[in-house]
């Protein structure tokens, strides 16, 4: 049992608050001092072992500002050679455990990150606050009881969300299904018998992805129109009670039934990407807001909300922050060799960023470039006095598209999926979209115009499902099929060619990239100005009569 499980079991609420949720009474001075004390104790760590030296070159820094002068930013394909092959001797501190997450499609099917002893004390403390916070309506309470009843809606080791399940006091709480029995069964069973046995015993808190309690709201739905197993239900009597009350509910107010039918929730913990689409739908759905938490599998924890759900407040101890403006960002896509500069969390000012972070605690990242664009919100809660940025997630800027946080397609697998449907065209760029649900919009300036466009969808979407097995369980689970095509006019991408021409534009911009393009330049293929191909065909045709 952790020190946090123990405060909680002596009643010790006071003390459990300031330890797991003090960091929201930090001034900005103290988030920072904290920040750089850890990261200079992790500097010691990283200039005694090989993945250190091999990062940091000749560099030796010795205060923060020398690490970040000196050492370059990094990305995984820096770490790979060792993380891929889980070594252990080449690490600042030997890990406790390794969890993955999905990799770039055909280069490595997953990305491997170790995690210490150290970190993992850390975590229990963050999952404490996330589960204060969200059951919570005011600063320093705390409405969580042992053995309340939370469903366990994480995907098992070795996903980062396993690692939370090792950090969560499983002792205190009665965990549907319990986490032994969850581990050696399917996501979608896990699922399915969860909340089996909340229909039995209720449910206080559920932790799962937001596209998961969305899937769950609809079942439900569904569930009240379906035929009632009588004989069923007289073998589970508060299991048909919860039921019929709940059908009884949705039948009053005229509508399908919903979870908030069936159970009055403590708190709702939702994680992905897509977060921000379902706020509203998984509040009509459940009855609360649910509180949000930023992460992945590099960072695990980076920020999260409080009690006013609203911007997401950084947590200072488990990652080194640093940020890249979003004008730098641009200079280094359109140049991969230029450094972008950064600036620290005491620095940044509302508006767009890339997000950088350096492993603490003897983790393995130096200067990781995450590929998340966040937008800073303010630079303080002003409504709570949270003397801390904020923050919300707004997409990945490298060249994958994340659907529901379940998959991240990348543009070669994008492509060869147009490819492997035989179509003929001209050329395409694909753009995560929000309308309700997340949508992988592909555009496509096809060279038959006589394109039956579903069978065309229905096409690239099998082969997606082949390409990307995350991709094919989005749909067996959560029902969705994100991909929606968009066929472009003749000449779309000439006419984008000729005015990058006019511009001055070099040579390797003359295209769009073909992953999350620019709204302007969606906008400009879907209506292109074709002025300067009659130009450049009357042109040509003057020369001809020459």
């Amino acid at each position: 049992m952790g020190f946090e499980a123990g405060l909680f079991k002596k009643g010790q609420y006071q003390e459990l608050w300031q330890r797991c949720c003090g960091y929201l009474d930090l001034s900005i001075e103290d988030f920072t001092h904290i920040q750089k004390r850890l990261m200079l104790e992790q500097l010691e760590l990283l200039n005694k072992c090989e993945l250190g030296r091999s990062i940091m070159g000749d560099a030796i820094p010795e205060s923060v500002e020398d690490f970040r002068e000196m050492v370059p930013l990094t990305t995984y394909s820096d770490y790979a050679p060792y993380l891929l092959k889980r070594r252990m001797d080449v690490l600042p501190q030997k890990p406790i455990l390794w969890q993955y997450t999905s990799g770039k499609s055909e280069e490595y099917p997953y990305r491997w990150v170790p995690v210490t002893a150290r970190q993992l004390d850390q975590i229990e403390g963050i999952i404490f606050a996330m589960m204060i916070l969200s059951t919570c309506n005011n600063k320093g309470e705390i409405n969580l009881k042992g053995m309340d009843k939370v469903f366990y809606g994480m995907a098992p080791p070795p996903y980062t969300t396993g690692t939370m399940t090792r950090a969560f006091p499983n002792e205190l709480f009665d965990v549907l299904p319990p986490v032994g029995e969850a581990e050696n069964i399917s996501f979608e069973e896990r699922i399915k018998y969860g909340f089996d046995l909340a229909m039995e015993r209720g449910l206080d808190l559920c932790i799962a992805m937001s596209s998961v309690n969305v899937a769950i709201g609809e079942r439900f739905g569904r569930k009240g129109k379906s035929k009632t197993n009588i004989k069923a239900l007289i073998k589970k009597p508060r299991k048909s009670l919860r039921l019929l009350k709940g059908i009884l509910k949705s039948k009053l107010a005229g509508r399908p039934m919903l979870p908030r039918d069936i159970w009055k929730m403590k708190g709702l913990v939702t994680f992905g990407t897509d977060g921000s689409v379902y706020r509203e739908k998984i509040k009509d759905m459940w009855g609360r807001y649910p509180l949000e938490f930023h992460g992945c599998t590099e960072a695990i924890f980076i920020a999260m909300q409080t009690w006013d759900y609203d911007g997401l407040t950084f947590i200072p101890n488990l990652n080194f922050f640093e940020f890249i403006p979003e004008d730098e960002v641009n200079k280094s896509i359109e140049d991969p060799t230029y450094q972008p500069r950064t600036v620290l969390i005491d620095e940044v000012i509302p508006g767009n960023y890339e997000l950088v972070i350096s492993s603490l605690h003897g983790g393995p990242f130096m200067r990781y470039r995450l590929g998340h664009l966040i937008n800073i919100t303010s630079t303080r809660n002003e409504k709570l006095n949270i003397d801390i940025p904020q923050m919300r997630f707004l997409t990945r800027i490298d060249d994958q598209i994340d659907i529901a946080g379940f998959t991240r397609l990348s543009e070669k697998v994008i492509w060869k999926s147009i490819e492997n449907c035989g179509i003929d065209y001209y050329d395409w760029v694909a753009s995560k979209e929000l309308n309700g649900k997340p949508v992988l919009h592909l555009y496509i300036e096809p060279k038959d115009t006589n394109i039956n466009l579903k069978e065309l969808e229905s096409s690239i979407h099998n082969e997606l499902k082949k390409l990307d097995k995350p991709y094919s369980e989005l749909e067996a689970f959560t029902g969705l099929q994100p991909l929606k095509i968009t066929l472009l006019p003749k000449n779309s991408f000439q006419a984008y060619k000729l005015k990058q021409q006019a511009l001055g534009a070099s040579l390797d911009n003359l295209s769009p990239r073909h992953i999350n393009p620019s709204r302007d330049t969606i906008r400009f293929l879907i209506r292109p100005d074709l002025s300067l191909l009659r130009k450049q065909a009357r042109t040509e045709k003057e020369k001809i009569e020459a």
